[in-house]
């Protein structure tokens, strides 16, 4: 009770309250008394308190991890208090889930230099003197050790900019730099070339933490591997095959006697899978409103259908097992068929970028898979400027039409209210400048994709959206808040937003 009380007086709305802060269910009536705007400021109190918190609880975790490391043995501080492995130990202590617990140990673990944690963990640089004259090697020890590519995560999370969370998905989806070969270099141009690529992973980390106030732990991880592919194009298509060959189906029979079945995707099969639920289920998920008289009445009947989620789920892929389709596309799919489409920066003299990615969800692919694609399903081509704006195209009707939904879809990626996480085919397109009121035009520039709900939050919730030019739009509120609305897409990392523009890093001697 007493260690309730101590944290509780470090929240400052809930102690000027004049809660009874000595037990949690005094504490949780008193907050059923504050007003919203309290309410949600004692839970950002907590959050930043519970930052604070997390911190040392990470770098405890990291020296349990480098004191567990297997070399050690029996004599690991893991094994000396019976568990298997640190994870297990982390695991026990913070009543987490495995998940939580791996993560816990390998942020940690980062966060320690590598002196401190003897060499466990990091690539040993030194190592490739073996491989190198002596000469290389004296080379590198006279240049500034400026600490690892992620230093930047490792600053933003001691200072509060990350959480764990945040630090591991973008450290994850960046990878590490490629190795750089050095059978033919010479050891100033392999020091060079290694300093260049980690450089390159520092100045894109440092981007993403600007970024990650802005984005979900989900939307990082995304961005991060898009800036990866394109920094590194040849590991992206190793890495992409790497998934393909990891595709499997598995059947098996669960305790209860029912037969179950697990699935690993590929890229294009996680994309294709998705579209297909995604045209069948969209009333039920909260797909757009606007759609013709059929296409509504068939949306009604899904959403009135007594069966759950999963299970239409599950009678949609035996249906398609069974003929491909039960029917034609329409009577399965409704007006939008299930398909993926990819989006690829086109230069002006024609040349193609290495990496493409999908409209919904913004996974990264090889410019290989949108080469093929090519050959079967043509393409739609859409002019940008160099920050990744459409073209205006006039005042010619009420409604956006596919091509500008099109646009729309390259440069939003999905809904652009902040947190939101719908993609670009669940989504509304909204007039910033009101058709009739404000004699608004359907450009694109004066358009933004919203999901149904934060479309209908807009309208009804005295919120409306303003943009000068073509810089950001901004969410106002009629309490006077304002929010920019961040684009989801990596269209701005693809047209060059990495500073410095993102190169191959590959080179050969």
């Amino acid at each position: 009770m007493s260690t309730f009380t101590d944290v509780a007086a470090l929240i400052p709305t809930l102690c000027g309250s004049g809660a009874d802060v000595g037990v949690a269910e005094s504490a949780q009536a008193s907050l059923m008394l504050m007003t919203d705007a309290d309410v949600v400021r004692v839970l950002q109190e907590t959050s930043d308190l519970a930052r604070q918190v997390e911190k040392i609880q990470v770098a405890a975790a990291g020296v349990i991890a480098v004191r567990s490391k297997r070399e050690r043995g029996h004599s690991g501080l893991s094994a000396a208090r019976g568990h298997r492995s640190a994870v297990s130990l982390i695991q026990d202590l913070t009543g987490s889930t495995k998940t939580e617990a791996n993560r816990t140990a390998r942020v940690g673990e980062a966060l320690l230099d590598e002196q401190d944690a003897g060499g466990s963990g990091f690539r040993d640089e030194s190592a490739r003197g073996e491989e190198l004259a002596s000469g290389a090697q004296s080379t590198r020890d006279e240049r500034p050790d400026s600490g690892p590519w992620f230093q930047p995560l490792r600053d933003a999370l001691r200072q509060g900019e990350l959480t764990s969370a945040q630090f591991d998905a973008i450290r994850r989806g960046l990878g590490e730099p490629p190795e750089i070969d050095s059978d033919q270099m010479d050891a100033d141009a392999w020091a060079d070339a290694r300093d260049e690529a980690h450089a390159a992973w520092a100045q894109a980390a440092r981007q993403l933490v600007d970024e990650a106030a802005e984005r979900t732990v989900e939307e990082l991880w995304q961005q991060a591997r898009m800036v990866r592919d394109l920094l590194d194009p040849e590991g992206a298509e190793e890495r992409y095959l790497a998934r393909f060959e990891n595709r499997s189906f598995r059947m098996y029979r669960g305790q209860d006697g029912q037969k179950r079945a697990s699935m690993a995707f590929h890229d294009e099969g996680d994309l294709f899978v998705e579209a297909m639920m995604a045209a069948a289920l969209r009333p039920r998920r909260g797909g757009p409103r606007f759609v013709d008289p059929d296409e509504k009445e068939r949306a009604a009947s899904l959403v009135d259908d007594p069966r759950t989620n999963e299970q239409l789920s599950y009678d949609l892929i035996m249906d398609v097992i069974r003929a491909g389709s039960l029917a034609d596309a329409e009577s399965v799919f409704g007006t939008r068929q299930a398909g993926v489409r990819l989006v690829q920066v086109v230069e002006a003299d024609g040349s193609r970028a290495p990496v493409a990615h999908s409209e919904d969800h913004l996974v990264p692919v090889p410019g290989a898979v949108a080469d093929q694609h090519l050959c079967d399903t043509g393409f739609v081509p859409v002019t940008v400027d160099a920050c990744g704006n459409p073209l205006d195209v006039g005042r010619e009707q009420r409604l956006f039409t596919s091509k500008q939904r099109i646009a729309l879809a390259i440069r939003d990626g999905g809904c652009r209210w902040r947190g939101c996480d719908r993609p670009a085919s669940y989504c509304e397109s909204h007039h910033i400048d009101e058709w009739d009121r404000d004699q608004g035009h359907t450009d694109i520039d004066r358009g933004i994709l919203l999901c149904r709900y934060h479309h209908m939050t807009l309208h009804h919730g005295g919120w409306r959206i303003t943009r000068d030019g073509k810089e950001d739009f901004i969410l106002h509120h009629s309490s006077g808040e304002t929010f920019p609305m961040r684009s989801r897409t990596a269209l701005s990392y693809a047209c060059g937003g990495i500073d410095p523009p993102p190169k191959r890093f590959r080179p050969v001697a």
